[in-house]
C-alpha cells in the first residue's frame, strides 16, 4: 500500500525520525520535500506541510497526486479542550468540525457546515477509526475544532467544547480531511495533546516535543498492530 503522511511542524517531523530512522529517499515536489521509507511492506511518503489548513490541504493532494497514495495518516500536537484532555494524552480523530468557515449569512446553515454536507462534522474513515482503537485502546476517540487560529485562552477553549463537543483544537484537520474525502482516500488522524484546556501558549512551548514524541509512538504501536 500507499500511504501518504502529513505533519505540520518541525518538531513532529523530529520526532518522526528519532522513533523510524532517516528515510530511504528524498525528493522535492510542489514546494514539499517528500521523505520516503519502506515499512512493513508498504511504501511511506511523509511531508511536512507547515502550519495551517491550506497548507495541510495542498500537501495532502500532492501526495494522492503525485504519489498516489491509497491512505493518509496525519499525526501531530493539538490543544486539549476539556478536563480530561490531559498532557501528551494521545488521540483519534473521528470527526472534525472547521469552524473557522461560516456560511451562515447567506445559506442559513449553521457555521462550520460546508455547501453538500448535511451537518458541520467532516468525518474520518469510521474503518480507520475503529481499527486504531481496536489495536491500541489507549487512544480516546474525539471531535476535533479545526481553524487558522492558535487557541490559547481557557475560555474559547472551553466554548470550542461547548459549541461543537470537541475535546480537541488544532490547525491541519479540516483540509486533511475535506481533501482526502473528496479523493476517495481514506484518512486517520492521531494527535496527542501540547496544551491543556487552562494553559496556552507558554505550555505548548515547553511540551511540544513531548507531546510530538507520544504522538508518534501511539501512531506507530497502531499502524503496527493494524498491520499497516
Amino acid at each position: 500500500m500507499k500511504i501518504g503522511m502529513i505533519v505540520a511542524m518541525a518538531s513532529e517531523i523530529e520526532a518522526l525520525i528519532l522513533k523510524i530512522g532517516a528515510p530511504i529517499g528524498e525528493e522535492s515536489f510542489g514546494g514539499l520535500e517528500v521523505k520516503s521509507y519502506r515499512i512493513n511492506e508498504n511504501e511511506l511518503y511523509v511531508v511536512q506541510s507547515g502550519v495551517g489548513e491550506i497548507y495541510a490541504a495542498s500537501a495532502t493532494q500532492a501526495l494522492i497526486t503525485k504519489y498516489g497514495v491509497e491512505m493518509i495518516v496525519n499525526f501531530g500536537i493539538c490543544g486539549g479542550l476539556s478536563e480530561d484532555m490531559s498532557l501528551t494524552r494521545a488521540v483519534v480523530v473521528e470527526k472534525v468540525v472547521h469552524y473557522g468557515f461560516d456560511l451562515s449569512e447567506i445559506d442559513n446553515v449553521a457555521v462550520g457546515q460546508y455547501p453538500g454536507c448535511q451537518d458541520i462534522y467532516i468525518p474520518a474513515s469510521e474503518k480507520l477509526v475503529s481499527a486504531a482503537i481496536e489495536a491500541e485502546p489507549r487512544l480516546a476517540r474525539v471531535i476535533c475544532a479545526s481553524a487558522d487560529v492558535f487557541v490559547g485562552s481557557p475560555e474559547r477553549k472551553r466554548e470550542l467544547n461547548r459549541l461543537y463537543g470537541a475535546k480537541i483544537c488544532e490547525m491541519e484537520a479540516a483540509g486533511i480531511l475535506l481533501t482526502a474525502n473528496r479523493a476517495g482516500v481514506p484518512a486517520l488522524l492521531i494527535k496527542a495533546v501540547s496544551d491543556s484546556v487552562d494553559a496556552g501558549a507558554d505550555e505548548f512551548e515547553a511540551m511540544v516535543s513531548e507531546a510530538a514524541a507520544s504522538c508518534v509512538k501511539a501512531m506507530m504501536t497502531a499502524l503496527e498492530k493494524m498491520r499497516i
